[in-house]
Parts: C-alpha cells; sequence; structure tokens
C-alpha cells in the first residue's frame, strides 16, 4: 500500500521543528518519492540542506519548489537565505526582493535583506531595510545589531554605538551585540572600553571566535601586539577556517616586521576567501614593502573593496583604465583618492599618460591645484569638489603604477613641480639673514579622526615639537617650521634652546610651502606630506619613520627609489623615538659641518 503523503509530510514537520534534522530529512525525502512534484515538501526539504551545511543543494530544491508554487513568498524569502549562505547576494537580493513584492511582512526577510545589502556594499540601503524590519518589530535586537553594522561601514560610529546598546537592553545575554559594541568603541577611539565590551561577549560566550579576534584588534590599537597575536591565536583555536583572524594575525605579524609569517598569514586567510578584500589589501601592502611591486599592485588593487573607497568609486560607472586601452586622442581623467603625500608622489604619472597621446585632467585636493597646474602634460587641474569635465577613461593615481607595470627598477623620476620664482625669492630674502644651513622642521601628520585606522596610523608617525629638542645641541642649523594644521600651534612654544621661526601663517596652499622649501637647505619631517613635498621638489630630506614604516619606504634600507634625496631614519623598536633622534642628531652635526 502507498504511503499518505499528508501524514509523512506532518511527522516531517514536525521532526524539522524538533530539530531532527537527520530524520526529517528522511522523511521529507519519502514524501517526494510519493509525490514528486510537491511543493511544500521540496521548500521543506531545501530549508533543512541549507540548515545542514548545504546551501546549493537548499538553492535547487527550493528553486524547483519555486517552479511549482512561484507566488509564494515564504519560498522566495529561504531562496534568499541560501543565496546568501552560498556566497551569492546579487541573487539573494533579487530573491528577497520578490517576497516582498509578493507582500511579505516578515521582518527577518527585511533585516536579512539588509545584510545582503551590507555584502554588495550597499550600507546606506541596507539602513533603509533594518529600519523596516524594526518598523515591523520594535523588540528586533538582531536587526538594531545590524543597522549598527550598516552605521559602521558609513563611519557613523556614535549612532552605532547606541544601536548596539539598544540591541543589549532588548537582549542583556547578546553576545554579538557586545563585540559589534566593541567595534564602534574602537572606532570611537576608546580602547579600553572596547577591550571590555570584547570581555562580555566572550564571557556570554566562550568560544566566540570572532569576539576573539576582534580583541586582538584592540589590543594591537594599544601596542599590545604580543598579546594581540595571543588573542587571534585564541580565535584560531577555537574555529581553524576564520579568515578575519588569519588576516588581522597577517597585519600584527607585519608590524612586527615579520614579513614572511604575515604573508603565510595573508595567504592561509585567502585560501579560504579568495575575496577577502583586508587580507589581500594586507599582502599586497607586505609585498610592495618587500619590493615586490608586481605581485603587490595587482594585490592593492584590493583597497576599492574597503567601505571606505568603495563609496569613491561608486562615483564612477565603469572601472579604471588600467593600462589595456590606447589612450590617443582620449581625455583622461586622473583622479587622487588619498592623502597630499600620495597626490604629490603619484602624481608623477601624469605626464606618462599624456605622453600616449591622452588629454589629461587632473582632478586633486584644492589645497593642490596651484603647484600642480605647474606639472608637465596635463592640460587641466581640477579640485576634486569642482564638476567633472567629460571624460573618456578614468585612472586613480595610486593605480598608475599598475596600469605602466613599475617595478624596483623602472619607478619614474619625481613629477617636475615649479614653485612660482618670485615667492622662492622673496623667501631667501626672508631666510639670509639665519645662519646656515636653514633647516624646515615638521613633526605631525593631519590625525585624521574621521578614518579610524588612518588615525591609528597617525598615532605611530606623528611626534611632538618637544621631541625634536635634541636638536637644540646642534651648532650652526637655523630652524624654520613647516607645520600645520592641529600641531602647528605647538610652534609658539619650542622646546628650550630650539629657536624656531615661524611663518607658517602666510602658507595657504602647497604652492606657498613648495616656495618655502625650495630656499631651505634641508626638511626634516614625519612621514607626512611635507616629505612628498621636499622629495619631488629635489630637497634633501630626512624622514623619521616609525617601526612599521610605510611600504613606500621598503625595508632595510635607508635610501629610497622614488626619491633619490630621500634618506630614511627608522624606529630601531616600536615607539622608541629617542634613538631616531641620536641618528639625526649626529646626522646633522655632520651637515651643519659640511654646509
Amino acid at each position: 500500500m502507498s504511503e499518505d503523503p499528508r501524514a509523512l509530510m506532518a511527522q516531517a514537520v514536525a521532526l524539522h521543528q524538533q530539530g531532527a534534522l537527520a530524520a526529517a530529512e528522511a522523511l521529507y525525502r519519502r514524501v517526494l518519492a510519493a509525490a514528486p512534484r510537491q511543493a511544500s515538501a521540496l521548500h521543506l526539504l531545501g530549508v533543512l540542506a541549507g540548515q545542514r551545511g548545504r546551501p546549493q543543494e537548499a538553492i535547487a530544491l527550493i528553486g524547483e519548489a519555486i517552479a511549482e508554487a512561484p507566488n509564494e513568498a515564504v519560498f522566495h524569502a529561504n531562496l534568499g537565505r541560501a543565496c546568501k549562505a552560498a556566497e551569492r547576494p546579487t541573487e539573494a537580493l533579487a530573491s528577497f526582493d520578490r517576497a516582498i513584492a509578493l507582500g511579505s511582512t516578515d521582518p527577518g526577510v527585511f533585516n536579512d535583506r539588509g545584510n545582503v545589502l551590507r555584502d554588495l556594499q550597499r550600507s546606506e540601503a541596507a539602513l533603509d531595510s533594518f529600519d523596516r524590519a524594526i518598523a515591523l518589530r520594535p523588540d528586533y535586537a538582531e536587526a538594531f545589531s545590524n543597522r549598527g553594522n550598516a552605521l559602521l561601514d558609513l563611519d557613523r560610529h556614535q549612532e552605532a554605538l547606541a544601536c548596539y546598546d539598544h540591541a543589549i537592553a532588548l537582549r542583556p545575554g547578546y553576545a554579538e551585540a557586545f563585540s559589534n559594541r566593541g567595534n564602534a568603541l574602537r572606532n570611537l577611539d576608546r580602547q579600553q572600553e572596547a577591550l571590555a565590551s570584547y570581555g562580555q561577549a566572550i564571557a556570554l560566550r566562550p568560544d566566540y571566535a570572532e569576539a576573539f579576534s576582534n580583541r586582538g584588534a584592540a589590543l594591537l590599537d594599544l601596542d599590545r601586539h604580543q598579546e594581540a597575536l595571543a588573542s587571534y591565536g585564541q580565535a584560531l583555536t577555537l574555529r581553524p577556517g576564520q579568515a578575519d583572524a588569519l588576516s588581522n594575525r597577517g597585519a600584527v605579524l607585519s608590524l612586527l616586521g615579520q614579513h614572511t609569517a604575515a604573508l603565510q598569514s595573508y595567504d592561509q586567510a585567502l585560501a579560504l576567501r579568495p575575496d577577502h578584500p583586508a587580507a589581500r589589501l594586507g599582502r599586497g601592502l607586505c609585498l610592495l614593502k618587500l619590493g615586490d611591486l608586481a605581485r603587490g599592485w595587482a594585490d592593492y588593487e584590493s583597497r576599492w573593496q574597503t567601505p571606505r573607497l568603495a563609496r569613491l568609486a561608486a562615483r564612477f560607472t565603469h572601472p579604471p583604465w588600467l593600462g589595456a586601452e590606447p589612450l590617443a586622442g582620449k581625455t583622461v581623467l586622473l583622479h587622487a583618492e588619498q592623502g597630499f603625500g600620495d597626490t604629490l608622489q603619484f602624481c608623477r604619472y601624469a605626464p606618462l599618460v599624456a605622453a600616449r597621446g591622452a588629454h589629461v585632467v587632473l582632478a586633486v585636493a584644492r589645497p593642490l591645484t596651484r603647484l600642480l597646474a605647474t606639472l608637465d602634460g596635463v592640460a587641466e587641474v581640477i579640485s576634486d569638489s569642482d564638476p567633472v569635465p567629460a571624460f573618456d577613461l578614468h585612472c586613480p593615481l595610486m593605480s598608475l603604477p599598475l596600469a605602466f607595470g613599475t617595478t624596483l627598477a623602472t619607478i619614474p623620476p619625481p613629477a617636475r613641480l615649479i614653485p612660482a620664482a618670485d615667492r622662492v625669492a622673496a623667501w631667501r630674502r626672508r631666510l639670509a639673514p639665519l645662519a646656515g644651513p636653514r633647516v624646515g622642521l615638521c613633526w605631525a601628520g593631519s590625525p585624521r579622526r574621521d578614518d579610524p585606522a588612518a588615525h591609528r596610523t597617525d598615532r605611530r608617525r606623528s611626534i611632538t615639537l618637544a621631541q625634536f629638542a635634541p636638536l637644540a645641541g646642534v651648532v650652526g642649523p637655523s630652524f624654520v617650521a613647516l607645520q600645520k594644521g592641529e600641531a602647528a600651534a605647538e610652534a609658539a612654544t619650542p622646546p628650550a634652546g630650539l629657536k624656531l621661526h615661524d611663518w607658517t601663517d602666510e602658507l595657504q596652499d602647497f604652492a606657498d610651502a613648495a616656495a618655502l622649501v625650495e630656499a631651505l637647505d634641508l626638511v626634516i619631517t614625519v612621514d607626512t606630506a611635507v616629505a612628498h613635498l621636499a622629495g619631488t621638489l629635489g630637497k634633501p630630506v630626512w624622514i623619521l619613520s616609525r617601526f612599521d614604516g610605510c611600504w613606500r619606504w621598503l625595508i632595510d634600507r635607508d635610501d629610497s627609489p622614488w626619491y633619490p634625496t630621500a634618506r630614511l631614519f627608522r624606529q630601531p623598536a616600536p615607539g622608541d623615538w629617542d634613538a631616531v633622534m641620536r641618528q639625526v642628531v649626529a646626522a646633522l652635526h655632520r651637515f651643519a659641518s659640511a654646509a
């Protein structure tokens, strides 16, 4: 006698609800043996396959169910969940949208849709989806926590923190919200509070690998490197296949100068998740630092998958020019993407683009426009806030080394920028009464508080004017301030014995600064835009580099293929600026004696 599909279905659903997944699966298959096109059985068997970690099978089964019953909103919703689990976000979004179009008012659909929009780097749209989930269910703790994640993507850290706090108020034992809350606190530069929040997440879930990984990042921010490595190690013990922890461990190892081990960690992360942007970017930076430019430039393109630069890339509807298409007769927009120093370093490629027959439009930050207007081969220089003229192709400045296949042996010379002759002459007259050599000093970069990662790097690269105190013991030089921004106020109270001449209030942009630098004999600076300005102008420049120096300065050398007149003074250990100053003082004695 044939089996009754309805009775079997009822038993299967009951077992499924009880969590007896293997037994439920067997019964669903018996239902389908008796009624092969039973839509509900196909659908629930697909849901069960997803729960058992078989998302591709889930997609196929739920797709068959939809073929039988195309207007069931719940079928489309669960197809979306299966597609998300299979890392097929575009298809997942289409399924969630279809479920909503069919009338779904399930808040979970809107919540899951928001997570997929985040996967697609559409965090603004994700916020709206989470808001709709919350409107349907005001006590939806997961939606509040996920909304906080979208706000973090958008650098709205204080708002994100409020979302996590609300999620925790709704569900005090919500470990994920505590871990996410720690991420917001990190970005607000409240590292000790972040550690406490990660600790609460771990107390609630001692096997929570991601919280250990996030805790490692906070320890790294506090320069507690070995503890950070240990925390990543705990994360990987709990979940060996955690790509985020492997990527983060690579970052610590690179910071500690263990570049081979760092590359191994990045490679392990990428073997697990080939599309992991942080691991690929970290590997690229490590390769560039080691001088492997060919592979490094290719990995460096993954920076466009980070939330901050992804928003910048969204302005363009087609991919950048990376060297393939001919340029003759084309208008090419070259655009700055990061800091002033990066723009000064890579604008050297603009004449090479023009040499291929392109009409070059250069878009840069406004303080650079007057100076870069003197660059050979550039037809037009505009501010990055000006309307963009029509163009055929575009390329970010820092993608040009990839487009031109740059290696250590083929780095182009610095851009030929020409400070205004009358302004240079005026500065030389102003400096003439000073004893020589005339030495420019710059002690801090921009704090970049709007970018937490850049802010943390700035804390490691910048010093105070007081730390230049040992230079007061060198007989001969006259010191001239080149510092702008927040740290410029320190020039009013230089360390004892260090006479500092400060005319920086007269420097309104980089054209003004270039004229002053041109009139100096030497520039001593931390790793900031002034280093690139001096190097580009061919001025002797001594660059004070943190232990985990920027990739562009390579490793184990005191010169730079990017700037023939540059000399690097590197920390021998993290945070050891005293040793750097001792080296600078000795070198300055020799420089002054030879002048």
